[in-house]
């Protein structure tokens, strides 16, 4: 990296624009930064890491950015940082304002303006810069990544704070390692530990869960097998735990085994008690059924005996019975004939009872003329009739006139009330009209707008997505950085040790009496021999295609970041800083003032349908208001017409009705006094031949009876039995007769007069020996039934404790191997014999390397007299830690660097900062610094030691570097000829450039 040119405005002390030149500066290779306190030589390196960073070196950064701005810059000059550099190949210019709080420019206070950052590039091929990003964030990655360097790092090594290594020469190891670790970024190493133990720690719980899962199972087995086996005292994590186990729970299942065989011995021995004391009881049960049987036998038939009269009581009534069934018939018809003649004669009486005294005492052919004489007077009213209805359709015909009358003047005043309004309804629908066609204008120009709203909101939507997506590439990319870097770093130790022990691997292509590739001798006394972990030509390759791999991939991930950048960078300039909430509202209330606009459109066409229909409904009732007027005068002539024929009706209708109100009424009255003349002789008609009929089926039924052997109908009747009282007479007589006869079967039954013989059977002794018989089966069937669930639980659990045991086997050494690599890694292992941690180990290694780099120059700072080596003694808790030693030639002997005087602590701690510069730019991967600072500490040198410095210092240019020293000495300005002073004054310092051609 090699700065060239800086401008500072409204920026810390100057309250102006000031540039420096380091392009005029770096020519001399060293030059001075120099001017009373407070002019602001710190602010002009404060801008340098600032417009590479966006922040200011260490305890200054407040995080802020207001603060940087000048007391001395007027209102309107904004404060800026513009720094032109060359960086990896790349000629570049960065620009930086902070946030800035300005007047407003209408009305008065002030307001603030964001932060603002642009990179541009210079093209050498066209000759002019352009423009590569304005984005704070891509910047920021994009200078890291070309530079190599976090801001802490670059701070510590390219200004040279040499306070902050007087201190790091004088501090303990535990602050050593503090900066070292920000300086080389050990972390890795930390979380390598940190992984390592919480393996540990998951692996031992992951055994000790496995070991309380097999204690469980052990725990179970013993509930399965009950107290015959005592399970011995175990715990997780007891050596030997699987094989006492184990051991355990084959002498449970062999107990098991022995309990099962003894319950399947009782177990037969209660079957054969059980079908024996079964076959007892059956033997018991048919006796006592027999005996039960007799004995039901003999009392059913005393129970026969005792009903014997009742039985030929009903023998005796059922021959009565079937005598009256001849005499059946002749009382159903003289029944039936009775029942005719009471209805009859009750009707007769009815109809009788309707009509006037004077037809009380006529017989059937008086009634019969009187009703002939009424319907020859009815039929002389028809006439009457149709002038009576002829009259009423006049009635109605009038009416049906005056109805008409009525709804023509409604429709005639409608008409006319709808006619009056017309004009004020033609205008509403007319501007119903016009409203919707400016909304049908305003949805086309809205239309118009809803594109670029939407366009520009999915812009903003792919800008976020792309700035994650760029996070995620970033952060790919540095990881490749990384891979790549360790793969190059590894190809390098594999070709060093290669290289290292090459002589081993020609020596294994040397042949007895053929010449050496190397020196040509044929004789080849003592050839080299490989050694352990003897690195060979494939190995190196296979280095070497990892690397190439590792480089590859991070090629392609930096191409994939920046086509993302290139992506986003399209996305912001179309979408602009607008953040996605603020542009869906836009793009919301856009289309939901379209909606409306289209909305209102829609309904043109429903209004100018609503003026067409409107204008027909005019017309309508223009038309239906003549109509009326014409069917108005048609009715009157109408209604004069049906007068004139309404009299003559109504006079000849008063001749026919007679006393009557009306001629329905009186024909009513004939067509009633007809009916019931017609239905009373009918009825007496009919009384007649009744009375005959049951003369006629007494005398059949008396005839019936006599011949039946009865004395009177009477007593026929009362021998006759109905359906169901036959039916249950007869039920009676078979069911004593079945009994009868199933009593004597039973009492004939040779085998149940025998048992009845027999003592009585004792049935409730037998059940109670079948019942224990049973109890001990069931007994002997259920320890049989739990031995066999103890075996196969057993069997089950045991089979699960070995796979455990199985599963837990690699999960044991796994662990053993995991613990003995965290305790190595964290210095607890007795195998690390320096108690160090992994990574204090690499601090350690690269605090060696620091201090091989800062001997070279500290040797020369020192005539020879001091070297810088590094110390792995052990410190504090009993752990190596990270000592820093200084060997003083002149005693031969080591001593603390907090033993060095002032001078000699100066001229150490700038050693060990140009050290710590070279190791740490090699080891961010060889980032070229061509421009480095040093900050004071030179007033404590004597003349010979400060000229010792300068040459070390002027040494750099070796390296085509130039080193800028900041300090008050005097001296310095005569010694270093270009300067940049800085000078102080009222409103604010100025810079000045001296010796720079």
């Amino acid at each position: 990296m090699r700065l060239h040119r800086l401008d500072i405005t409204a920026f810390g002390p100057f309250g102006d624009t000031q540039r420096v030149d380091f392009d005029a500066l770096s020519a001399a290779g060293l030059f001075l930064l120099h001017g009373p306190t407070g002019a602001g030589k710190t602010s002009v390196l404060d801008a340098v890491c600032y417009a590479l960073y966006g922040a200011v070196p260490g305890a200054r950064q407040n995080g802020q950015g207001l603060t940087l701005r000048s007391d001395h810059a007027a209102p309107g000059t904004r404060t800026g940082v513009r720094l032109e550099l060359t960086v990896a190949g790349r000629r570049l210019e960065i620009t930086r304002q902070p946030p800035w709080e300005r007047p407003k420019k209408r009305g008065t206070g002030t307001t603030t303006d964001k932060a603002q950052t642009w990179l541009r590039e210079y093209d050498a091929a066209v000759g002019a810069w352009k423009d590569l990003s304005r984005s704070h964030q891509e910047i920021g990655e994009e200078i890291t990544q070309l530079l190599g360097m976090s801001r802490e790092q670059f701070c510590q090594v390219v200004l040279l704070p040499q306070g902050d290594f007087a201190r790091f020469l004088r501090a303990d190891a535990e602050a050593r390692g503090k900066l070292l670790g920000r300086l080389f970024d050990t972390r890795r190493f930390a979380e390598v530990e940190k992984r390592l133990a919480e393996r540990r720690r998951t692996t031992e719980a992951e055994v000790r869960s496995g070991d309380a899962e097999l204690l469980a199972d052990a725990h179970r087995m013993q509930q399965a097998a009950g107290e015959a086996v005592p399970l011995p005292s175990l715990a997780p994590g007891d050596p030997g735990l699987a094989a006492a186990v184990l051991g355990w729970a084959a002498v449970a299942r062999s107990s098991a085994r022995e309990r099962l065989t003894v319950a399947d011995c009782a177990r037969s021995a209660a079957e054969s008690a059980r079908a024996a004391a079964e076959r007892a009881l059956g033997a018991v049960r048919e006796r006592a059924r027999l005996q039960r049987r007799f004995a039901e036998a003999r009392e059913r038939a005393a129970q026969l005996e005792q009903r014997a009269e009742a039985h030929r009581e009903a023998l005796a009534r059922m021959e009565r019975s079937r005598k009256a069934e001849a005499v059946a018939p002749a009382l159903e018809l003289r029944e039936a004939a009775e029942a005719g003649h009471r209805r009859a004669a009750a009707a007769e009486a009815q109809t009788r009872g309707l009509l006037p005294d004077t037809y009380g005492d006529a017989g059937p052919p008086g009634l019969a003329a009187a009703a002939r004489r009424a319907a020859e007077e009815l039929g002389g009213l028809e006439s009457a009739r149709r002038a009576e209805r002829r009259l009423a359709a006049i009635t109605a015909e009038r009416a049906a006139l005056d109805r008409e009358e009525r709804a023509d003047e409604a429709v005639r005043q409608d008409a006319g009330d709808w006619l009056a309004e017309w004009e004020e309804t033609r205008a509403g629908l007319q501007a119903a009209i016009d409203a919707a066609q400016e909304d049908a204008a305003r949805a086309e120009q809205l239309a118009v707008q809803r594109e670029p709203a939407r366009a520009r909101l999915d812009a903003a939507r792919e800008r976020d997505r792309l700035a994650q997506e760029a996070d995620a590439a970033r952060d790919r990319a540095l990881a490749a950085r990384e891979h790549a870097t360790a793969a190059h770093e590894h190809w390098l130790d594999l070709k060093e040790q290669r290289l290292t022990g090459i002589a081993a691997e020609l020596a294994g292509r040397l042949t007895e009496g053929e010449p050496c590739a190397v020196c040509g001798a044929t004789d080849h006394p003592a050839p080299a021999r490989k050694v352990a972990g003897h690195v060979g030509r494939e190995a190196e390759e296979r280095a070497l295609a990892a690397h190439r791999r590792a480089e590859e991939q991070r090629a392609e991930d930096e191409r994939h970041l920046g086509s993302v950048r290139e992506a986003l960078a399209a996305a912001t300039a179309e979408a602009g800083d607008a953040p996605v909430a603020e542009l869906a509202s836009r793009a919301q209330e856009t289309e939901r003032r379209y909606a409306a606009a289209r909305e209102g459109a829609s309904r043109l066409h429903p209004a100018q349908e609503d003026l067409r229909r409107a204008g027909q409904e005019r017309e309508r009732r223009a038309a239906a208001r003549q109509d009326a007027a014409v069917r108005a005068a048609a009715r009157a002539s109408r209604r004069d017409t049906l007068e004139r024929e309404r009299a003559s009706l109504e006079e000849e209708l008063t001749r026919a009705r007679g006393d009557a109100e009306s001629v329905a009424a009186r024909a009513a009255q004939l067509e009633r006094r007809a009916a019931l003349l017609t239905g009373a002789a009918d009825a007496a008609r009919v009384a007649e031949d009744a009375a005959q009929r049951l003369k006629e089926a007494d005398a059949r039924l008396a005839d019936a009876a006599f011949r039946a052997g009865f004395d009177t109908p009477a007593a026929a009747a009362a021998a006759l039995l109905d359906d169901a009282a036959h039916r249950e007479l007869q039920r009676r007589l078979d069911a004593w007769q079945q009994e009868q006869a199933a009593v004597r079967a039973v009492l004939a039954e040779e085998d149940t007069a025998a048992a009845a013989q027999q003592p009585r059977a004792d049935l409730a002794a037998a059940e109670h020996t079948a019942a224990e018989a049973a109890r001990r089966l069931q007994e002997a069937a259920s320890a049989l039934d739990a031995a066999n669930r103890r075996c196969a639980e057993l069997d089950r659990l045991s089979a699960r404790a070995t796979a455990s045991v199985r599963r837990l086997a690699p999960l044991r050494e796994e662990h053993g191997r995991v613990a003995r690599l965290a305790s190595l890694t964290a210095g607890t292992s007795a195998d690390n014999e320096r108690r160090m941690r992994l990574e204090s180990y690499v601090l350690a290694a690269r605090l060696e390397q620091v201090a091989a780099a800062a001997t070279v120059r500290l040797r020369r700072m020192s005539a020879g007299r001091y070297t810088l080596v590094h110390s792995d003694d052990r410190s504090g808790r009993g752990r190596s830690g990270l000592g820093l030693h200084v060997v003083d030639a002149w005693t031969g002997r080591e001593r603390d660097t907090a033993t060095l005087s002032g001078g000699e602590t100066f001229f150490a701690s700038l050693a060990l900062a140009l050290g710590l510069a070279d190791v740490v730019t090699d080891e961010t991967g060889g980032v070229r610094l061509d421009t480095l600072f040093i900050d004071e500490g030179f007033g404590s040198l004597d003349d010979q030691t400060l000229d010792e410095v300068l040459d070390v210092l002027d040494s750099l240019r070796e390296r085509d570097r130039s080193v800028g020293i900041v300090s008050h000495v005097g001296d310095l300005r005569r010694r270093i000829h270009a300067q940049l002073e800085l000078v102080k004054g009222r409103t604010g310092s100025a810079v000045r450039q001296r010796g720079t051609g």
